[in-house]
């Protein structure tokens, strides 16, 4: 899951970076409003977490021009104005949600999720695909309530496919989820992840196809 980070505190940046990476996110920094600007023209994310006080353009501005391109991507203002106006037009602008500095890193994480899950159509943390289960919020699988051990791509992965269950989704989607502007991932390397994950989820009858010239489904209906 690729997550578009706006802060310019290096030391909570940095910290808000370092956690969601570890959690298995794909995280791009942006340090001041107008990178921002540029990077949600150019990129398409699951969520952006939004500072309002930014050099160049503040964050608001930043919103607003998202908004006014019928971008729906969740949108979670971290900010230390704690005034009732600052937060009634953040959220009157298009924001989703809305965490005070300073604020715990479990919480940020947490709203992150439901706020994903809700943009795929999930209520819940739990994704279930016939005897697989998936827990968003520990990231853990289980088949039959047994464990699987995935790798972290490979976990990358089927979160993706799992959310778009029934729909196609290109390589060049999952190498936008995966990667970031620091790190390039390949359509080989794509190739190479949904093979190993194949080898181990279709023994419990999940079907991921290869959809020719478009991408990889997984099939909602497996069992």
């Amino acid at each position: 899951m690729r997550i578009l980070l706006v802060e310019d505190d290096e030391i909570l940046g940095d910290a808000v970076n370092r956690s969601l990476i570890k959690t298995g996110y794909a995280v791009d920094w942006a340090k001041d409003g107008h990178s921002a600007d540029l990077a949600l023209y150019g990129e398409i994310y699951e969520a952006v977490l939004l500072d309002l006080g930014l050099p160049r353009m503040d964050g608001l501005e930043v919103l607003r021009r998202l908004r006014a391109r019928r971008i729906q991507t969740p949108v979670i203002i971290l900010t230390a104005r704690d005034a009732l106006d600052d937060r009634v037009r953040g959220l009157d602008l298009g924001a989703d949600d809305y965490l005070t500095k300073p604020f715990k890193l479990p919480e940020l994480e947490a709203r992150l999720r439901a706020h994903i899950r809700r943009s795929h159509a999930h209520s819940t943390s739990l994704i279930q695909c016939g005897p697989l289960t998936f827990n968003t919020q520990d990231r853990v699988v289980t088949v039959n309530g047994e464990g699987l051990v995935l790798s972290p791509r490979e976990l990358s992965v089927l979160e993706i496919l799992l959310l778009r269950a029934g729909r196609v989704v290109s390589k060049e989607s999952l190498a936008e989820n995966l990667g970031n502007w620091d790190e390039d991932v390949g359509s080989n390397a794509i190739e190479v992840y949904v093979h190993r994950l194949r080898k181990k989820i279709e023994p419990c009858g999940i079907n991921i196809r290869t959809v020719r010239g478009l991408g990889y489904l997984l099939d909602k209906h497996s069992a």
